[in-house]
């Protein structure tokens, strides 16, 4: 822990610039990432004044194959992002958290108390409640502190910016009060339930464990208390592509119901064959008994059930795609996979507003600019927000500016694969 105005010279002089570097890839980021760890010390020496302090960080996300297949237990392939959220923070003496994100009023938590409180639905009260009682749940220490948080992962742009958050808070717990021995995959569980249980909102696992653990990760959520997690080396500069995410400026607001749907008629699949989950139920079984399944539930149940054990096999194949350096065969896979999302999962727009559909113009136009120069997919969630891409790098230029033609500027986010999760920066 160093003196704020120390840590705040440091970075203006460039010393930490190598693990700027080191932390978000992109050479072209460096400077803007200093200046916004600069304005965040800032900020905090506004809010509580010259302090010692820690700086923490946590990034958004990428799902890269697995479309809603982790909530069935499922294999899911994603990553972590060079977009992130930070927090500069002091620790307190006393059970007192008092935290600032951006412009939003200060939040502050007792956590003698940390009942779920119903007042604090789909709030971020309600995230730090949840993953300090999920700390304590797992018997971690946990304390007071204060902190200001910025950040600029996208919110409700398919990168989790609840997820990063839950992750940051999660890292910063366990940096001040527990060495920083938390394990990434336990942050993740306590992340997610958090979400689920405190803020309301039934989200699977594979947000928070991209968030952060970190990397290009392949996860196997068979057992999702002990799941898999694979590191998958892919040099994608090395391929000459890059990941880009378009942000079709599509609301996520009341889109819960949606969301919620999902699980809910797979699981009525899974009840079919007196399972809990997809993941128990025998692939050949189920497309054997389609006849007999269609007439007990709706064939959007069927069809989204279809597209779970189709994916199942595409994130393998992905996966043995980037282990045999058979980057075509990768993207192969992508395709499918948004293919298989648009006709079977349908969650590409909201049945409740057929008439604005900001995600399938996004796919659409981004098939008709990049031809053969890359391939595309939702991304996230679905029903609005954004959509993934990979796109050659000779291509990239052309694609933003046809894509921002119709979306804005700055729609298209040019992104890099992050090697780490949550962390603390200083």
């Amino acid at each position: 822990m160093k003196n704020l105005n120390v840590i705040e010279g440091e970075l203006k002089s460039g010393i930490y610039d190598s693990k700027l570097k080191d932390v978000y890839v992109d050479e072209t980021v460096i400077s803007h990432n200093r200046e916004r760890y600069i304005a965040a010390l800032g900020k905090f020496r506004e809010l509580f004044g010259e302090k010692d302090v820690e700086i923490y960080s946590a990034p958004g996300r990428s799902e890269v194959c697995g479309n809603h297949t982790d909530h069935q237990h499922g294999h899911v392939l994603a990553t972590s992002i060079n977009l992130d959220a930070i927090a500069v923070v002091s620790p307190r003496n006393d059970m007192t958290i008092k935290l600032v994100s951006g412009d939003y009023p200060m939040v502050v938590i007792d956590l003698n108390d940390i009942e779920k409180k119903d007042r604090e639905l789909e709030t971020t009260a309600a995230l730090i409640r949840g993953v300090a009682a999920g700390l304590q749940k797992k018997e971690y220490q946990i304390g007071g502190f204060e902190a200001y948080v910025t950040s600029d992962v996208l919110m409700g742009a398919g990168m989790s910016s609840s997820a990063a958050f839950e992750s940051l808070m999660g890292t910063i717990i366990s940096g001040l009060y527990n060495h920083m021995e938390v394990s990434g995959v336990d942050i993740a569980k306590i992340g997610q339930f958090a979400e689920n249980e405190y803020f309301g909102k039934p989200c699977g696992l594979m947000d928070q464990m991209a968030c952060s653990v970190g990397g290009l990760i392949y996860i196997d959520f068979e057992d999702k208390e002990n799941p898999v997690i694979e590191q998958v080396s892919c040099d994608f500069e090395a391929k000459a592509y890059s990941l880009c995410i378009v942000d079709t400026k599509g609301s996520h607001a009341d889109l819960t119901d949606d969301y919620a749907a999902i699980p809910l008629e797979m699981k009525q699949v899974a009840d079919f064959f007196g399972k809990e989950f997809l993941r128990e139920v025998d692939g050949a079984e189920f497309f054997n008994n389609l006849a007999g399944l269609r007439e007990k539930v709706s064939d959007r149940c069927v069809l989204r059930a279809m597209h779970f054990f189709t994916e199942q096999e595409r994130v393998r194949e992905g996966v043995k795609a980037l282990k045999n350096d058979d980057f075509d065969g990768f993207l192969s896979v992508i395709k499918k996979s948004g293919d298989s999302s648009f006709k079977l999962l349908q969650n590409i727009y909201s049945s409740k507003d057929v008439n604005t559909q900001n995600v399938t113009v996004a796919l659409a136009a981004s098939e008709y600019e990049l031809g053969g120069q890359g391939v595309c997919r939702i991304h996230g969630g679905g029903f609005a927000g954004t959509i993934q891409a990979f796109v050659k790098n000779e291509a990239v230029n052309s694609y933003k500016a046809f894509i921002e033609s119709i979306f804005g500027k700055d729609s298209c986010h040019v992104l890099k694969v992050r090697p780490y999760g949550g962390i603390k920066f200083l």
